[in-house]
């Protein structure tokens, strides 16, 4: 048949495999890949590979055909993500074309390096200078040398707690709600393993010899009431003083009583619902909330709306949806949010494992100095075998120059993967052949040397029934399975 004609021609010449991109501050990872699949699409490189999904698509029955919906109709290139990143955050995010999207979920669980730009003074609801400043503390005598110090308790495995943030809505749901309807929260604060192999302070910035600062948004007064009282169950729980039970129900009691307090003032209770309302939710994989309309609503921690108003997750089809999704970092000119020369800051780089959250390491590491902290800036420098500012991680900019531009470098990075892949097969079988010859050229000069022993000194014996018809070959036999064992 033709599809299988096209299909075969195509196999020989098939663009796949992985390989990474510097994903831009501000921007989705599936807005990434939105954007490749733009430009690989038309593309030459990836024609081959269009060719034979089509000659699989002809060979499909009507009714597999009637099942995919009209947007799954459409064929594009095969991309995916091994482990997405922030909007706030820059760096390498993996890509996997065609068959190599088989191989993303082997990065899932892989180590991974991180450069942070921690700023010392102030926390947020989302540890972040995106998030709504909840307090303040004194940042007058923190040193570099305080900051090191305090750095070697988060190294090697420990319990870490996630960001709090997403406990401020749980199922969807303000905790306020809870205690307004006397019922304890859902479920309870969980902390998890995870072990940091590399911790290095690699730059100090004094006061006022940097541009980082704080958010200028303060959060309500509720909602600091009720970011403090979890976070308080949090330090209790990691200090063994509250029990996960215990902490159940002492979250619903604490906000209960801010609750309470907002009863007699109506119109800032009503305010403080709506902007509590508007947090972002992190929720399991898998586990969406439904719209009234039934529909799953798409969630995304940190998504922001735009200047209208407008929430931009709510529009699922809407064209760059995973765009300016944080806003930009502050300009030279902008006033500073404080007095005299400011906090100091510091970038730290990390090697961490698989679920380390990095701005829970910034908002512990303020906890632990005892004046607060948060994460300003944010960069995946390696993850796995992908580094920036190598071959196999392309820069994002490339893709406006052309196809002429991009190419080259996407085919290079796929060349390395899938000749790596092929190597590490061949490197797989080629020592135990090497190792097997080594032997058998061992044993066979003793095998020489024993005949010649033999030969020397007396006649081969006649061989009869209880004797065996050759001691050499027992001998040989014995010798190569000890070489075998060692």
């Amino acid at each position: 048949m033709i599809w299988r004609s096209i299909y075969k021609m195509a196999q020989n010449s098939l663009a796949e495999g992985v390989f990474a991109i510097n994903k831009p501050y501000g921007m989705s990872s599936a807005q990434v890949i939105r954007d490749c699949q733009h430009h690989f699409n038309p593309s030459k490189l990836f024609a081959p590979l269009l060719a034979a999904d089509r000659a699989l698509r002809e060979k499909e029955g009507r009714y597999q055909k009637q099942r995919r919906t009209h947007a799954k109709r459409e064929i594009n290139v095969k991309i995916g993500h091994g482990g997405t990143l922030d909007p706030l955050a820059t760096g390498v995010l993996i890509l996997g074309v065609g068959k190599g999207t088989k191989a993303l979920h082997d990065f899932l669980g892989c180590t991974k390096t991180y450069e942070t730009v921690v700023v010392f003074g102030a926390s947020t609801d989302t540890y972040d200078r995106v998030g709504k400043l909840i307090k303040k503390g004194d940042y007058s005598t923190i040193t570099r040398e305080q900051v090191e110090e305090a750095l070697n308790s988060f190294r090697g495995k420990f319990q870490q707690m996630p960001p709090l943030y997403s406990a401020l809505k749980m199922n969807g749901k303000p905790l306020y709600e809870y205690a307004r309807e006397g019922k304890p929260i859902p479920r309870e604060i969980e902390t998890r393993e995870v072990d940091v192999t590399e911790l290095e302070l690699t730059e100090w910035y004094e006061p006022g010899t940097h541009n980082h600062r704080w958010p200028t948004e303060e959060a309500e007064q509720a909602e600091k009431n009720v970011v403090k009282s979890v976070w308080q169950v949090a330090k209790n729980q990691q200090d063994g003083t509250t029990s996960t039970e215990e902490a159940a129900t002492l979250i619903p009691e604490v906000v209960e009583k801010e609750v309470k307090a907002l009863a007699n003032h109506e119109s800032n209770k009503r305010a403080a619902e709506e902007r509590v309302d508007e947090l972002v939710s992190e929720e399991p994989a898998g586990k969406k909330r439904k719209t009234e309309t039934g529909a799953a609503e798409p969630m995304m921690s940190g998504a922001l709306k735009d200047k209208k108003g407008k929430d931009k997750k709510q529009d699922k089809y809407a064209k760059n949806r995973g765009l300016d999704l944080a806003p930009p970092p502050p300009s030279p000119d902008t006033p500073f949010p404080w007095e005299g020369k400011g906090p100091p800051a510091a970038k730290i780089r990390m090697t961490v494992t698989s679920g380390f959250y990095v701005r829970s390491l910034c908002h512990d590491l303020g906890e632990k100095l005892g004046c607060g902290a948060m994460m300003a800036e944010l960069v995946r420098s390696r993850q796995g075998e992908f580094v920036l500012g190598t071959d196999n991680c392309m820069e994002y900019s490339d893709l406006a120059l052309g196809e002429e531009v991009w190419a080259p470098k996407i085919q290079k990075a796929l060349d390395l993967w899938n000749n790596k892949d092929k190597a590490g097969k061949a490197q797989a079988v080629e020592p135990v052949v090497k190792k097997e010859e080594v032997k058998t050229e061992e044993v066979k000069a003793e095998e020489i040397k024993a005949e010649d022993d033999k030969t020397e000194k007396q006649p081969t014996p006649t061989p009869t029934p209880e004797q065996p018809t050759n001691e050499v070959n027992v001998e040989e036999s014995a010798s190569a399975k000890d070489g075998a064992k060692a």
